[in-house]
């Protein structure tokens, strides 16, 4: 599959940037990678729909809404490794959804790592959960969530099952890391052709939030838990990304699981792609994903 200009103006961007660089150390320079966190979204769009931020335990909620009419709620998880974020472009992507759907939308800025260890974060994310369904029913919330965000989500949904709460009716997870311990030896491959991210650089950042758990601990490695009764899921990986590996695997066992997936596999693209500014093939997937939100108008 030929690839567009845009593609290879955005790897050039990435490069310049020196993204690959800042996950190659060990450890992480989770300061720096935060110069590039966007808490308060700038422009009138947000100044105009944003009706309120509020406090979930340690974590800040932007809410994002249309009009007062709309009945469906939509949970974004931003992702960062743990460590950072959110970014521009993840303000970005919630300003296309929200103009071309009729979501209520809830921006997560979760408590970070190093100074919050997954325990923590994970306990956020259940409280948020639980708050939602106290205004919404499951079938009218989905879920959606890049890198440590598609983590969150896919770990978030195996403690609601496992708790017998109620189930959200979807969940968009992009480019999740699926295994915090990196230990697959495929990844030394992909490595090499991962223009964004590097095992050393991931590897510290999961580190850095772990705690006193084992790396393989589903509440940080949602490979090795259940995707029994999971919802309907909508999940793009990318082959230049050095958790593609550990996606395919998951990819088997959200089948063996009889899941309802849809799986997008982007050829050549880097992590999180859809969610890339500029890029001809991020701007087609994010259509998707927004005609995969509207589909049950």
């Amino acid at each position: 599959m030929k690839q567009s200009f845009t593609y290879y103006l955005t790897l050039l961007v990435i490069k310049l940037k020196g993204l690959k660089k800042n996950f190659s150390e060990d450890p992480v320079d989770f300061r720096k990678l935060r110069k590039e966190d966007v808490y308060e979204p700038k422009g009138g769009f947000f100044k105009k729909h944003v009706t309120r931020n509020f406090k979930i335990s340690d974590s800040s909620i932007t809410e994002i809404q249309q009009n007062k009419e709309q009945n469906k709620l939509l949970i974004f998880i931003h992702g960062g490794a743990f460590i950072s974020g959110p970014a521009k472009h993840h303000w970005d992507t919630i300003k296309a959804i929200s103009k071309q759907t009729d979501f209520t939308i809830w921006l997560c800025n979760y408590p970070k790592a190093p100074e919050h260890k997954i325990t923590e974060i994970s306990d956020n994310i259940d409280s948020m959960y639980r708050l939602a369904l106290e205004t919404y029913t499951s079938d009218q919330i989905c879920l959606i969530g890049d890198s440590a965000g598609g983590t969150l989500i896919t770990t978030l949904t195996q403690r609601i099952i496992s708790n017998n709460l109620q189930i959200p009716k979807k969940i968009i997870l992009i480019s999740p890391v699926m295994d915090a311990s990196m230990s697959n030896t495929d990844i030394n491959d992909v490595d090499l052709v991962d223009p964004m991210l590097s095992k050393l650089g991931i590897l510290s950042a999961k580190k850095m939030c772990v705690g006193n758990l084992d790396l393989k601990n589903p509440m940080i490695s949602p490979l090795y838990g259940s995707f029994e009764q999971f919802p309907e899921t909508i999940l793009y990986i990318a082959e230049r990304d050095i958790a593609y590996p550990d996606q395919k695997l998951a990819v088997e066992k959200f089948k063996a699981a009889n899941v309802n997936l849809k799986l997008v596999e982007g050829t050549n693209m880097p992590h999180i792609w859809p969610l890339l500014p500029v890029m001809k093939e991020a701007k087609i997937s994010l259509q998707e994903i927004i005609s995969q939100l509207n589909k049950d108008k």
